[in-house]
């Protein structure tokens, strides 16, 4: 898995003097997998126990998707991607115990222009793209409550979604390395960027902040790309969880899922998913 590259080439624009080529390249560098090499949704692997789906937005375009049934009773995993990865490694990683073991689904989507999806990526679409998402999850799995997941750029996905959606329409928020907001994020790296430049701004920790539900938020304390300070800003915007644990941006994923699957599965309609995931 291929760490963002937004910062390190908005660097080298910006040393250059190139604030108009950011301006112009800006959303290459936000959305690198949609852009660079990557294998086509049809030459990778479908994880054991998935399948290969088609979901349709509400304006039209189709995205590649991975999924699994939840067991009867218990909750869907919809799972959002980072800037310059695939949704296959979240799929594998949902479909294993202790998700398994506890009864849960896991829905995981292409965003748009992303290998195997149609479209452009941009802020706006990424938000449609995952309330798309969340409504086959529900057409599929009807009544299964759902948890949203992302990691970085994902994380922002899914707070975005869950903003939209009414009270009580899902189960929680599991993010890792996530940041507060992509202007934030930039002048970590690029003190000099100015925010206006950004179209795509993911202020998240505006968002986040009337949500109700149980929020884990997991960090690096070592995250070269997403320092931890930014997940601790967003978790004290929502209230949330946080969970600082020894890793970078990438080395922490999952380092948590234990924890994770009993928390959000406690409560919900799977009566033995907390009992489960805690074995």
């Amino acid at each position: 898995m291929r760490l963002p590259i937004l910062l390190l080439a908005a660097a080298a624009l910006l040393s250059a003097g190139g604030v108009g080529a950011l301006a112009l390249v800006q959303r290459r560098l936000i959305y690198p997998g949609a852009y660079g090499e990557a294998a086509p949704a049809g030459d990778r692997a479908v994880p054991p126990g998935a399948a290969a789906i088609t979901l349709e937005t509400a304006d039209g375009e189709r995205l590649y998707a991975l999924w699994r049934a939840p067991r009867p009773g218990c909750g869907v995993v919809v799972s959002f991607h980072g800037n310059a990865s695939l949704p296959e490694y979240h799929a594998e990683r949902f479909v294993a115990d202790p998700w398994a073991a506890a009864g849960w689904g896991v829905l995981a989507p292409a965003y748009r222009g992303y290998p195997g999806s149609t479209g452009a990526p941009s802020e706006d679409g990424l938000i449609a793209d995952g309330l798309a998402a969340v409504a086959a999850a529900r057409a599929r799995a009807p009544g299964a409550p759902i948890l949203l997941h992302g990691h970085s750029l994902g994380a922002a996905v899914a707070v975005a979604v869950a903003a939209r959606l009414p009270a009580g329409a899902f189960a929680g928020l599991y993010l890792e390395a996530p940041f507060d907001s992509m202007v934030s994020a930039a002048r970590v790296h690029v003190p000099a960027a100015p925010g206006w430049l950004l179209r795509d701004t993911y202020r998240s920790d505006l968002r986040i902040a009337g949500l109700s539900g149980p929020i884990l938020i997991v960090h690096g304390t070592d995250d070269p790309v997403v320092p931890e300070r930014l997940g601790r800003r967003l978790a004290e915007a929502g209230r949330a969880r946080f969970e600082p644990i020894p890793g970078d941006h990438v080395s922490i994923l999952g380092a948590r899922d234990g924890e994770a699957a009993a928390l959000f599965g406690a409560a919900r309609a799977c009566p033995d998913a907390a009992a489960a995931a805690a074995r």
